[in-house]
Order: structure tokens, then C-alpha cells, then sequence
């Protein structure tokens, strides 16, 4: 009890001085503002999450508004920011809020851990962050923290169980979000992935890690997997001030988005084009760039054909055109908007 108490106490003193307590959701906090940020902020860094949650707050001020718009909306809210079956999960979620509990965040780790997208530390950091309620958080900082802070030496399959019984006996009853909060920010400002500033953290004196010099050793580190590479070739048709988009219906990469028609290798564009049978004003390509996810780095490469007539392309359920000078609000991938702003915006001013 005194080692739980000695360690809950020295990070809620440092929060009370060094936690960071000005991040936008943080501000006049509510439980729907506090599960928006713990949604961007699942594999995504705090500073490039920041002016997303800023603009979508702005659109989606509550939860209300987010189940009752549309999908379309919340994607183009979200486009840029990546993981996009995270929009989805959260378009999900404000759905079953506003219909099963009257637009009320449940208050309840039973309810929350059953809503689309939320696991185990985001229900714990939606509870202590969103309603001042006891619950646990187990985000990478906060492993990383505790296997060197307690010196763990586990088998991966059994390191995750160990560490959710070790945070749940020293996370503190009263004052659980500021626990919470400074635990995190330990972790992501001071317990680095390498060269951890070890002089200026709270818990230097009961360091195991630190007290035997081997905190290099943390975290136990997967192997690197080599990210597939593969070229992906979109056909952009062109009519005046308006581009063909289709929702894409992969599940793998930009769920729900709008894209230019995708392929996978030149001549399949090059077919698709001659069996449309189209009359072309002008074709060009545009200089290839390479576009990174998580798991695939894709070469991108881009035909534009500019057409005389907009009635020769048959418009389907799932393809619109794109006003460029009066946009829709629609998704749209990183690469889709790299070359609608580097390419096709500029063409149109010249």
C-alpha cells in the first residue's frame, strides 16, 4: 500500500506542476469532447491531432449534431487525419448514443467498452477524463513506463496481463484524471522510446530500470515488418471545372472516401479509356510521388484526360462530380487532395 501510495502521490505532484492541462479537449471539458481527442489520438500524435479535433469540434459541437449528419460530413471533417475506420466507428457510436441513451455519454465501463471502437484504456480514459470517475488507462507511454519503472521481465503473451493488474492497483481512487493525465504525459515527454530524460522524472528514486542501467532494453522491441510496395494508378476525368469520383469500397485502405477511379496497373487505364470511347480534348500524366500508410507505400501515378462532353461518362450510384471551384462535403484520401491542390487547382487558374 505504501509503494501504490508513494507512486500515485509523485506523479500527481508533478502533474500539479508540469501536466499539460491546456490541450483543447482538456478546456471546459465534457465526456463528448474528452471521446472525440481519445478516438484521433488512438495512433496518432497529440500535435497533429490537435487542429483536426479543433475543426471538428467546430462542425460536430455535440453529439446531437454528429449522429443526426451525415457520413459524407464527418469523413471530410476527418480527411487527412488517417485510420478512417475510426470516423466510421465514431459515426457508429454517436448513433447508438443518441438513439439507446438519448444523446447521454453512458457513464458506465460495462456500456462504453461495447461501443464500436473503443477498447479497454479508452473506456478508462473516458470515465476519469469525461465524468472524474475511477478508471485505468494502458496507452504505449504508460507500458513503456511501467516495464522499466518495475524492471519487467515477461513473455509477451503475458506482459499485457501483468501490467493491467499493476496499473489498476496504483491508479488512485480520488484525483484519477490528473493520475491518469500526468502518467501519460510522463511517458510521452520524459519516459522516451530513447534517450528517457531520467534526471527530471518524478519517479527517478524507485526506477528499477534506471537503478540498474539497463532502461535500453524497454520497450521490448517487435520486428521491423518491411511495408509492401505496390503502384496504384488513378484516372482522373476531367470535364471544365469538374473531376469523376468514386467512392471507394475497399475495406483495407480509405473505407467510405471518394477517390479518382483506382487501378493497379497502367494498361488497365489505358483499356478503360478506349472502351469508354470517349472523345478527349487533352491527356497528360502527371509526375508520380509516393504516398505512405502504415502497412503499404504506394507509388502513385495519374492520368488526366480532359472530355468534351460530361453526358459521355454514366454517372452510377456511387460516383459524383466534383465541383473544384464550390467543393462538396465529402471524404476525400490524402493523395486525392495532394493532387486536387497541386495539380488540378492550379491547371484551372492558369
Amino acid at each position: 500500500m505504501t509503494i501504490t501510495y508513494s507512486f500515485s502521490q509523485l506523479v500527481i505532484n508533478w502533474y500539479h506542476e508540469h501536466g499539460r492541462k491546456n490541450l483543447p479537449w482538456k478546456i471546459n471539458t465534457n465526456p463528448y469532447k474528452v471521446w472525440i481527442s481519445e478516438i484521433m489520438l488512438q495512433q496518432t500524435q497529440v500535435n497533429t491531432v490537435i487542429p483536426y479535433y479543433n475543426k471538428f469540434i467546430k462542425i460536430f459541437p455535440n453529439i446531437n449534431i454528429l449522429a443526426q449528419s451525415s457520413i459524407n460530413t464527418v469523413l471530410n471533417a476527418w480527411s487527412g487525419l488517417g485510420y478512417y475506420t475510426r470516423a466510421h466507428n465514431l459515426y457508429s457510436t454517436a448513433k447508438i448514443i443518441f438513439k439507446k441513451y438519448n444523446g447521454i455519454f453512458p457513464n458506465h465501463f460495462s456500456n462504453i467498452i461495447k461501443l464500436p471502437g473503443i477498447g479497454k484504456t479508452t473506456a478508462g480514459a473516458i470515465l476519469s477524463f469525461g465524468f472524474n470517475l475511477y478508471g485505468c488507462i494502458l496507452d504505449g507511454n504508460v507500458k513503456r513506463t511501467l516495464l522499466r519503472h518495475f524492471n519487467i521481465r515477461a513473455q509477451k503473451k503475458t506482459i499485457e496481463k501483468k501490467l493491467w493488474t499493476i496499473i489498476k492497483f496504483i491508479t488512485p481512487i480520488h484525483n484519477t484524471h490528473k493520475f491518469n493525465q500526468a502518467i501519460i504525459d510522463i511517458g510521452s515527454l520524459i519516459c522516451l522510446k530513447s534517450k528517457p530524460k531520467c534526471k527530471i522524472c518524478p519517479l527517478k528514486k524507485t526506477c528499477l530500470s534506471l537503478k540498474s542501467n539497463d532502461w535500453s532494453t524497454y520497450p521490448i522491441k517487435n520486428k521491423i515488418q518491411k511495408k509492401i510496395k505496390k503502384k496504384i494508378f488513378f484516372l482522373i476525368i476531367q470535364y471544365k471545372n469538374f473531376i469523376l469520383l468514386k467512392k471507394n469500397q475497399f475495406n483495407t485502405i480509405w473505407k467510405g472516401l471518394y477517390c479518382f477511379p483506382i487501378f493497379f496497373n497502367k494498361l488497365e487505364v489505358l483499356e478503360k479509356i478506349q472502351k469508354k470511347n470517349i472523345n478527349i480534348n487533352k491527356q497528360e500524366i502527371f509526375e508520380s510521388f509516393v504516398h505512405t500508410l502504415s502497412h503499404i507505400k504506394f507509388l502513385c501515378f495519374s492520368i488526366r484526360i480532359e472530355i468534351q462532353e460530361k453526358f459521355c461518362i454514366k454517372k452510377t450510384v456511387d460516383t459524383i462530380w466534383f465541383n473544384l471551384y464550390n467543393p462538396q462535403s465529402i471524404g476525400l484520401p490524402s493523395p486525392i487532395k495532394k493532387i486536387i491542390n497541386e495539380k488540378l487547382l492550379p491547371f484551372l487558374k492558369n
